[in-house]
């Protein structure tokens, strides 16, 4: 049976709230360091899609279903080059082509679409090209002559810019998952465990962790199908037996209150899969660094979830390691 050890945070109600402005100012300090070389680094390969998209496309003269089928990733430029700039769902409602097929276009990654779809990309640009931003694209506004260089590299910048926006947040949870992982991982080597890749979370020995395991739950309690739930790092305790089960761990950070407030309840699923498939016992925590308010803690709480801040790391002693 998994050893149980005493709550970290989740009963320390009276320090939530100097925990919870830590957090926050822990994150900005972070954010103001990292943010502006990471989004230098998007926004330049953002202008250098932009500008193979105009290449491509003759500056937009020719993006047509011809153009499209050799270079469908050119859809996810096209979609900046509206005003207002169309976010991929809200294409998919207006042209009524789905927004999985959309998605496709644009990780193509250079690979070409069979003729069978020309309907579709045929009806994304109908509404592409009543749309476009003809204040940016000035080239396109009746009587214009050909684009000069400077027109041409002035709307690259702005459509990029708007690509790079749209592209932020899923660089900025990379880069902190990256971050966080390393700081859990760093401390762990300094109290002598060592890092092991593994298929199966009953492969780790005591002394070990490993990042980015499955752990396999059953869908219901008496169905033989399962589901891989995942969990950022497991780590087995050097005292504990190699049959006991590893403690849990989710890195999560957030940059503002409203989204987390929103997903919470992605947390409380994972634990009850969890306690379904391996017993109450079951040690699963959250790693916080960020925008966690009192209403989130105070859920996650009442499902039994404990949690670690990364400003106060420290805290992992408390977990018997």
């Amino acid at each position: 049976m998994n050893r149980i050890t005493r709550n970290i945070n989740n009963t320390a109600t009276n320090q939530w709230k100097n925990d919870c402005m830590a957090s926050v100012d822990y994150y900005n300090a972070w954010f103001i360091n990292f943010a502006p070389p990471s989004f230098r680094v998007a926004r330049e390969e953002s202008i250098r899609k932009v500008k193979t998209a105009f290449q491509f496309t003759k500056n937009a003269l020719l993006l047509d279903a011809d153009t499209l089928l050799v270079h469908p990733e050119v859809l996810a430029v096209a979609r900046q080059m509206t005003c207002p700039p169309l976010a991929r769902d809200r294409l998919s409602g207006l042209s009524g082509v789905p927004s999985s097929f959309l998605k496709r276009c644009e990780e193509s990654d250079g690979h070409s679409l069979p003729e069978k779809y020309r309907g579709m990309l045929q009806a994304t640009l109908d509404v592409i090209s009543k749309m476009l931003d003809k204040d940016i694209l000035t080239w396109l506004s009746p009587n214009s002559r050909s684009p000069s260089a400077l027109s041409r590299n002035r709307a690259a910048i702005v459509i990029a810019d708007r690509l790079c926006g749209a592209l932020a947040d899923p660089i900025l949870r990379n880069a902190q998952e990256k971050r966080q992982l390393k700081a859990l991982s760093d401390w762990l080597s300094k109290h002598g465990y060592t890092q092991t890749t593994l298929l199966s979370h009953r492969d780790l020995k005591p002394g070990q962790y490993a990042i980015h395991v499955n752990m396999p739950c059953r869908l219901t309690e008496h169905s033989a199908n399962t589901v891989n739930v995942s969990v950022d790092m497991i780590i087995l305790p050097k005292s504990a037996t190699h049959e006991e089960l590893p403690i849990l761990i989710e890195a999560k950070s957030a940059g503002d209150f409203t989204n987390v407030n929103k997903r919470r309840k992605e947390e409380a699923r994972k634990m009850e899969q969890l306690r379904k498939q391996y017993g109450e016992d079951v040690r699963y925590l959250l790693f916080l660094c960020g925008y966690f308010d009192a209403q989130y803690l105070g859920y996650e709480a009442s499902e039994g979830i404990d949690w670690i801040w990364e400003h106060r790391i420290s805290d992992m002693e408390g977990l018997g390691l």
